[in-house]
């Protein structure tokens, strides 16, 4: 199930792994901007002599060809940055952009798949098949998968295989449980007008403030009232931009949220639901509202066999204490787009240690990771590969 030499690869180049995920970190691009960190690649993947094609505006797809015949398994990792700040300045890699970030560990992705791809290259020769690398932007936007896909990452792909850095496991840890990984992510947002006037004649108005306050303390209610406990599902009110002025009544109010499921029955349920809470609030005050639902990623649903698999290959090559089974999260992974055309699994890989300060939650200026963690990322995404290819 393991092969030797991409242990050996990986681990012999372990400085060189640690060298790329610094590069990438100090330069960070935000979303549909990676234009340097798709270069990057493509000169990287020029000297390992595997075939690539750039995909439109920024990302890479390139492949991996062993013996005819075989099925194809694509592996993919994310390479955009966030509008974050960084904090932890004093580390020798930290962000040369001011308000440029890697605060979620793309970094790591990129540069993990890549010396992945320089292990597979060194074994094609045994590959049952092809491997195909999706280098994807634009992940924290929810549209990179989607154009990747429509530009032709998944065609011909029998299987797909994700890895995300996850700061709130310990370094080393792996956690890859066969069914909900990552939730549905929508937005909503809902605009009530009502009747503006002097602040001191409100019986000549319809005060949107009002209104919009009325919707937010029980909107919560289609969670708590009308959902099945054991489906779980999250609502948040994020925004609210009401009035103009301190005397004046609010004839406008807008409302931006999100909702969070793993089931789309309950997703169906509470888009109607949103939209019948605004329209009733709005009718008992007199105002009126317009709602807009649009549907973000899909949930990530580990397949079954994907994720025995994964286990299994971590196993033997880290050991059984490596395992971990980490709860499922209401945070979002455009990985779903990849799963709409074949069966996969997406792995989480720790990289929390307390004395190097690695702890911190995603998307926070002081998020790091334990550079240790690299290697077993490398080495899982080459070996599921060739497990897959091979079994």
């Amino acid at each position: 199930m393991i092969n030797q030499q991409i242990k050996d690869t990986v681990t012999r180049d372990r400085e060189e792994l640690i060298a790329l995920r610094r590069t990438f970190h100090s330069e960070p691009e935000l979303p549909w901007e990676e234009v340097k960190t798709t270069q990057f690649i493509c000169d990287y993947l020029d000297k390992l002599g595997i075939s690539y094609r750039k995909t439109e505006p920024t990302g890479v797809i390139a492949e991996i060809e062993g013996q005819p015949g075989g099925k194809t398994v694509a592996l993919r990792g994310d390479m955009d940055a966030l509008p974050v700040e960084q904090l932890n300045t004093h580390v020798p890699y930290a962000s040369k952009v001011a308000g440029k970030m890697h605060a979620c560990g793309h970094d790591a992705h990129t540069s993990m798949l890549l010396m992945a791809a320089k292990a597979l290259s060194e074994v094609k020769d045994g590959l049952q098949g092809n491997i195909r690398l999706i280098f994807q932007p634009a992940e924290e936007i929810a549209e990179g998968a989607k154009a990747m896909v429509e530009q032709g990452a998944m065609e011909s792909v029998d299987h797909v295989f994700g890895i995300h850095i996850w700061s709130q496991m310990q370094t080393h840890q792996v956690s890859c449980p066969p069914g909900p990984s990552f939730a549905a992510a929508d937005i909503f947002k809902v605009h009530f007008v009502g009747k503006g006037g002097h602040g001191a004649i409100p019986e000549d108005c319809i005060d949107a403030a009002v209104v919009a306050s009325s919707f937010v303390m029980n909107v919560q209610t289609v969670i708590s009232r009308t959902i099945d406990p054991q489906n779980a599902a999250v609502l948040t009110i994020g925004r609210m931009d009401v009035g103009t002025r301190f005397n004046v009544i609010a004839e406008n109010a807008l409302i931006e949220g999100t909702v969070r499921t793993f089931n789309q029955e309950t997703r169906d349920h509470i888009e109607k639901s949103i939209a019948d809470y605004a329209q009733n609030v709005a009718a008992m005050y007199g105002a009126t509202a317009e709602v807009e639902y649009i549907r973000g990623t899909q949930p990530v649903i580990n397949n079954e066999a994907s994720a025995m698999l994964v286990q299994q290959v971590a196993t033997e090559a880290f050991g059984p204490d490596v395992l971990y089974n980490e709860k499922p999260t209401m945070g979002a992974e455009d990985f779903s787009f990849y799963l709409d055309k074949a069966p996969g699994s997406f792995a989480l890989v720790g990289s929390g240690n307390t004395e190097k300060d690695t702890e911190w939650s995603h998307h926070h200026g002081s998020f790091d990771i334990d550079e240790d963690a690299l290697a077993t990322g490398a080495e899982l995404y080459a070996q599921f590969a060739w497990a897959y290819l091979n079994q």
